[in-house]
């Protein structure tokens, strides 16, 4: 009887770990968003755009009715917001445009991170004094992507949301 208990405790304990680790079906949205994060702090407007698209993609492949409901209520307001954003990202071509259009994504891209838990480990909140402006990361260091190589360390983390 123990050893049977002892198994059901084991079998219990591993599929909370597995549930707690299962990253979103938001997800990709974050990985993406990173993606065009990295190219703006990379000074690289082509890449940003490209990035953009390929956001745009992935957000129209999402399939909002599969979604758990909690994702659901979180991400049917911005969704629209979302694509919109992304869209000026990708259109345009001049870099300066892209980081302002970054700043309204970003902010919908926060609450959407807030609300779904997006990543399976930690991700950051970072603010640019000079932009008074935040941006996600899913890493502590600071490379911002509103002046990218002109002042990449500057900011700080605001938040830290956990998985």
């Amino acid at each position: 009887m123990k050893k049977i208990v002892s198994i059901l405790v084991l079998v219990l304990s591993l599929n909370i770990a597995a549930f707690a680790q299962e990253k979103s079906k938001l997800s990709p949205l974050l990985d993406s968003y990173i993606g065009i994060k990295n190219a703006l702090t990379t000074d690289d407007a082509a890449k940003a755009g490209t990035s953009a698209a390929d956001y745009v993609k992935t957000l129209n492949m999402i399939d909002v009715k599969k979604l758990p409901a909690a994702e659901q209520k979180a991400f049917q307001p911005l969704k629209d917001k979302l694509l919109a954003d992304a869209n000026l990202i990708a259109v345009a071509k001049d870099i300066n445009n892209q980081r302002d259009a970054f700043v309204g994504f970003s902010d919908n891209m926060i609450g959407l991170a807030k609300a779904a838990k997006l990543g399976t480990g930690d991700v950051f909140i970072e603010y640019c004094p000079m932009k008074k402006a935040s941006w996600l990361s899913t890493e502590k260091a600071i490379k911002n992507p509103y002046y990218g190589s002109e002042m990449l360390e500057c900011g700080n983390v605001k938040e830290t949301i956990k998985p």
